[in-house]
């Protein structure tokens, strides 16, 4: 069980910069079962490169609840489910930091399709999420705005564990397992 999650931010440091999107989905079977998706108000201005990049706009986030206000039903909605992103370390980073200092426990198991794709597609120079989606003939419909990236993602992990089906790994532990073993590169 394992829930797919992407943030939008004002920056790239935890400490520095503010949540500007969550977006997640519930996976079960390699079906979308549930979504969760909310703009966050920064509380700051975003930046335009940002906005240039996302798309998300101070007036758009104007009335958007705070991250205070948001994080219990983001936690809530994780659960317990292994906590799935590309590039796992910033956004479960921010999450849990603005978890932590509010007083909210965020300590899922977490899965990066980034260091996966390291272990799978070693033969790809670049393993960003757009460069996983066309080697995999995945079409991000709005990438850079969290739910885009979520479902994107999402797709890319069944076909990452389609792969590792055919190679014996079925489990999660076991995906796990393999995701986290350095040394070797590929199956």
């Amino acid at each position: 069980m394992y829930t797919v999650v992407d943030i939008e931010t004002t920056g790239l440091s935890k400490h520095m910069h503010q949540i500007t999107e969550i977006a997640a989905a519930r996976v079960r079977n390699g079906e979308i079962v549930e979504q969760y998706e909310t703009l966050v108000n920064p509380e700051v201005r975003i930046p335009s490169f940002i906005t240039k990049l996302t798309g998300i706009s101070d007036a758009m986030v104007k009335n958007a609840p705070t991250i205070s206000k948001v994080l219990p039903e983001f936690v809530n909605f994780v659960g317990r489910d292994v906590f799935v992103a590309h590039n796992a370390t910033f956004d479960y980073g921010f999450l849990e930091h603005n978890a932590r200092v509010q007083g909210h426990r965020l300590e899922n198991e977490r899965l990066c399709t980034r260091k996966l794709a390291n272990r799978l597609f070693p033969e790809l120079p670049r393993k960003r999420l757009g460069d996983l989606c066309s080697h995999l003939n995945i079409r991000n419909v709005q990438a850079h705005r969290a739910m885009g990236d979520v479902q994107a993602t999402a797709l890319v992990f069944n076909e990452m564990l389609a792969i590792l089906q055919s190679r014996g790994i079925s489990e999660m532990s076991s995906v796990l397992k393999f995701e986290r073993t350095s040394g070797k590169r590929g199956v």
